[in-house]
Formats: structure tokens, sequence, C-alpha cells
């Protein structure tokens, strides 16, 4: 009897635990054939890693912790699985890495984490910010709006009516000077039936070592996704100021000339997604108006195809061009690739798990 009476309580408590506690392991496995060329070195055939989606290995979870309130966690590890080398540098978990507390109120979380200009402009491209037709390769800055912001605290509210709202503040962490290298975003989302819209806005202080007594550099973007089924619709407008705002992915003078970036730019994204049972057509046009004194416009236009396998296995094909005007120097890059030249062609699978 009473070994009876120990089984069940045992049992009760570990159903108690498990109810109050969540941790789930994910991840994706991505690779393709790249073939890069219009660069000065000439083109490039590769099997690499993360070319629709960055390949990576998360841990998320959750714990209870009464009257609505959660502990919440997320540490996503980026890798090559063409090499297995870790990705974003070598950092342990480069791609994100957060702890906080969410609620009725919404969450407060702190750590290593997504933009909302980033967010905004990953939701309206047609490629999910991967493949050849990347919008990173024209609208998302390398030095100012980056994907990521470290040691930032991020807000995010629950929905309310379709709208959402979004606020980060990032410690530039210099020593002596509270501005230097400082962040701070934030985005309006509005999402009901099939209309989803975001306005969004990234700031970086550049005073720092590096770049000093330079001002700050500015992201602008609104998006909109319309989505009847049958064909999806995307539209996105973006304004960039400021030094180190519309930074070239690759600034490694892949076409022999020196890089000047722009510091007065309005991109332009028009987008399609046609889902015809498993089969998936995308394409995507995107200028940038370079309306600074060199006038470096650049026009990107990309195709591409998945085909579902299922509902996580998918074969992809891309392929992106992009014309650059009086010595603009951007590049056709994938999801975490930059590129050598301005045209690509991708052949992959991914699978996620």
């Amino acid at each position: 009897m009473k070994k009876s009476m120990l089984a069940l309580l045992l049992g009760a408590s570990a159903g108690m635990a498990a109810a109050q506690t969540n941790v789930n392991v994910y991840g994706v496995a991505d690779m393709a054939v790249v073939r890069e060329s219009g660069g000065v070195a000439g083109s490039v055939t590769k099997a690499t890693s993360g070319v629709a989606s960055g390949s990576r290995l998360g841990f998320k979870g959750s714990e209870e912790l009464g009257s609505g309130l959660q502990a919440i966690f997320l540490l996503e590890n980026g890798f090559q699985a063409d090499t297995g080398a870790m990705g974003q540098g070598g950092l342990l978990f480069g791609r994100q890495a957060y702890v906080g507390l969410r609620g009725n109120a919404g969450s407060v979380t702190l750590g290593r984490q997504y933009t909302p200009q980033y967010l905004a402009v990953a939701a309206v491209d047609p490629f999910g910010s991967g493949m050849a037709g990347d919008t990173k390769n024209l609208m998302t800055a390398t030095g100012n709006s980056a994907s990521r912001m470290d040691n930032s605290v991020k807000y995010q509210s629950p929905q309310l009516g379709g709208f959402t709202v979004e606020a980060v503040y990032g410690a530039g962490e210099a020593a002596g000077d509270s501005g230097a290298g400082r962040q701070l975003g934030a985005s309006v989302a509005y999402a009901q039936g099939p209309l989803a819209v975001r306005l969004a806005h990234h700031h970086r202080d550049n005073n720092s070592a590096t770049v000093k007594n330079a001002g700050s550099a500015r992201n602008t973007v609104a998006t909109a996704v319309y989505d009847v089924g049958v064909v999806k619709a995307h539209l996105a407008y973006g304004v960039d100021q400021g030094v180190n705002s519309a930074l070239p992915r690759n600034t490694a003078n892949p076409y022999g000339i020196a890089v000047t970036p722009s510091t007065d730019s309005r991109v332009l994204l028009l987008g399609v997604t046609v889902p015809v049972g498993q089969h998936v057509w995308l394409a995507s046009w995107i200028h940038k108006d370079d309306r600074s004194v060199r006038n470096q416009d650049a026009s990107q236009w990309a195709l591409g195809y998945r085909y579902l396998l299922s509902k996580r296995t998918d074969l992809y094909a891309a392929a992106a061009h992009i014309r650059n005007r009086r010595g603009a120097a951007y590049t056709v890059g994938s999801a975490i690739e930059g590129g050598t030249g301005n045209r690509a062609v991708n052949l992959g699978v991914r699978h996620n798990f």
C-alpha cells in the first residue's frame, strides 16, 4: 500500500513538472549547389550551406510561473552543413541567445535578438530572406541594421485588434561613452484576414573607435503582404540615411573597384508568390535609388521555385541578377553569404526538424 502511494505521488510530481516546463529541440539543415558569376575573380561553383535558410540547431523552452507568467529562453546555434564549422564568426549561439518573461501584457527578453527592421523585411520577402533573391542583397544594411542586435532588451506586445508593437534597445557598452554603438529599433504591425502590414525603424549611433563622430545610421521600412490564397503580393519601401546605413554585403571589392557606400537611398520591392499544390513559384524585383552625389543605383530581379516534398522538406531553385550603375558594387548572395558577383543560380534541399 505504501509503495503504491509513493509511486502515485512520484507520478503526479513528474506530471506537474512536465506540465510546468517545456523544452523543444529544433533545427534546419540546408545544402545547395551555387553558381556565382560576374565578379572580377571569375565564376565559382560550390556546394554550400545556408542558402535558403541558415542551417541551425536550437533549443527553446518555457516554464510556467503562475498567474499567466512564463519564463522563456531561446539558444540558437548556426553551423555550416558543408564543413561542420560554426557560423556567425564562430559564435556558439550566434543566431539568437536570449532569456526573458512573457505574460498577458507581452514579453520582455534580453540577449542577442533580431531587429524589428530586419523582421519586417524578412516577412515581406517572397524568398524568405534567402536564396539568390534574398532582400539583403539590396535592402538590409550590413553595417547598421544587420539582422541581430547584441546586448539588447526587447519588448513585444500581445496582439490587440490585429496590432502588435515591438521595441528594442541595444547597449553599445563603450567605456566613457554610453552612446557609442548604441542601437534602437521599433515596429508596428497589423495583420487581419489576407492583409499584413508593418512599419519598422532602426537607429544606430556611429560614434565609435572605427567611425568617430559620424552621426547615426537610420533605416525605415514599410511593408505589405496581401494573400488571397492562389497568389500572394509583396510590397516594401525603405529609406536608408547616414553613414553605414546601406553597405554592400561583400565589401571586398568583388568587381575590382573601390566601394563607396550610399548614405542616402530609397529601396522599392515588388514581389509575388504563387502556390500550386506542392509547387511554389517566386519572383521579385528590387530597385535601390541612390540619392547621394555618386548616384550609384542598382536593380535586382529574381525568380525561384520550391517543390514541397513534405511539410518539413523542400527542394528549391533560384536565380538572380543585379544591374549595378555608376560604380555600385552590390552582389547576389543567399541567406548567410554575401556572394562574389552580380549573378547567381541555386539548386538545393532544405529539411526542418
